[in-house]
């Protein structure tokens, strides 16, 4: 009988040590100006963790609040009480510049579903990094590359005054052929765009562009609308995704914004992603949803093919993207950023939800400026 509870005993820990748990820290922004966005992503990784049917991902969820201190506090205390193996969920690049090198300097993997810095795709990159949305001025590329086609010639551009404001102003830039009519930083989190308006007023601007995202971009769009500027306006996603199109209403209508997915990009992953999403939430995914399904799903490919414990083999399983992605084709350049093919689109309603569908390839294949600044 002893023999026989000692080796039920060995083959429970085989199973045990077989099935070894891997335990994911999630800091995403729940609450606030910004909170649509995080709970998005963290929808999106949890409906595709319920998918895969594995019993060995735990998720810890925490509220950064959108501040920088507190998002750095719940890092600290995930690594060093909660033990995760890999952390994950920031929304707001500043955020991501104060926890990302500290979670990388102390040996866990990040999987960025969203903040994409150029100071972290470039000298600051990481082997132990990966972004699994983009970089941050790859959307602003695409519609400087776009603006090209739709022959403006003058463009009036305005971004926050954080990190990815900054990238957003510089990518529109480096791919837009046209003369700069005006630029301004807007404060992070501004609501009242009068001032900003009354500049575009009075400009030679034959166009707009702008990088707004979550409650800013509502508020300028709405603000915007109201002014009587007929100025035509391209954006990036950020300012024109699910959750907001129906704050703004009418107002977006017809707008142009460049996206690396939509709902109907035409690939059996996404069908079945956007299908299962509005069935499980009841509402359908945005952007940010498509960028945490896709991320557990690059998680969830890793753990499939090596043990966390080998840091090494665990890197390089995650290299591969071995997964099927809601964008069709997907991959890792050197720097551990996507290349990928970003869109555009145009702001469409259908029956009373305001969405957006495909018009065309704004730029193909397309990876970042900052690559060949990374040494791993």
């Amino acid at each position: 009988m002893k023999s026989l509870l000692m080796a039920t005993a060995a083959a429970t820990l085989l199973a045990s040590a077989a099935m070894a748990e891997v335990k994911v820290g999630m800091i995403t922004t729940l609450s606030g100006g910004g909170a649509g966005l995080g709970i998005d992503v963290r929808d999106g990784f949890m409906l595709a963790v319920k998918q895969s049917g594995r019993d060995d991902i735990e998720v810890v969820i925490e509220d950064d609040q959108r501040k920088p201190d507190i998002a750095v506090q719940l890092a600290d205390k995930m690594i060093q009480s909660e033990k995760v193996d890999v952390l994950t969920g920031i929304i707001w690049s500043n955020l991501a510049m104060a926890v990302v090198p500290s979670v990388t300097a102390q040996g866990k993997f990040y999987l960025s579903p969203n903040a994409g810095p150029s100071a972290l795709a470039g000298k600051g990159c990481h082997p132990n990094y990966f972004n699994v949305a983009w970089q941050n001025d790859n959307l602003h590329e695409a519609a400087g590359a776009y603006a090209n086609t739709a022959d403006f010639g003058k463009s009036f551009i305005l971004a926050p005054n954080y990190p990815a404001g900054k990238d957003a102003l510089t990518g529109y830039k480096r791919f837009f052929e046209g003369d700069i009519s005006g630029e301004i930083y807007t404060q992070l989190g501004q609501t009242d765009y009068a001032a900003e308006i009354a500049q575009i007023r009075a400009s030679d601007a034959d166009s707009v562009f702008f990088f707004l995202p979550g409650g800013m971009g509502i508020s300028f769009l709405k603000q915007y609308a109201d002014s009587g500027v007929d100025l035509p306006v391209v954006g990036p996603a950020f300012s024109f995704d699910q959750g907001i199109l129906q704050a703004v209403g009418d107002a977006a209508l017809g707008v142009v914004n460049t996206s690396q997915w939509n709902k109907d990009i035409d690939n059996a992953t996404n069908a079945a992603f956007v299908a299962s999403f509005e069935a499980e939430y009841g509402r359908l995914p945005s952007l940010y949803a498509s960028q945490g399904f896709d991320t557990a799903n690059l998680l969830i490919s890793a753990i499939g093919a090596a043990d966390i414990s080998d840091a090494d083999a665990f890197r390089e399983a995650l290299r591969a993207a071995n997964f099927d992605s809601t964008r069709g084709a997907f991959a890792f350049g050197p720097n551990h950023h996507p290349v990928q093919t970003i869109y555009a689109r145009e702001v469409v309603k259908e029956g009373d939800v305001f969405t957006n569908k495909l018009l065309g390839t704004a730029l193909e294949n397309h990876s970042d400026a900052y690559a060949a600044d990374c040494k791993m």
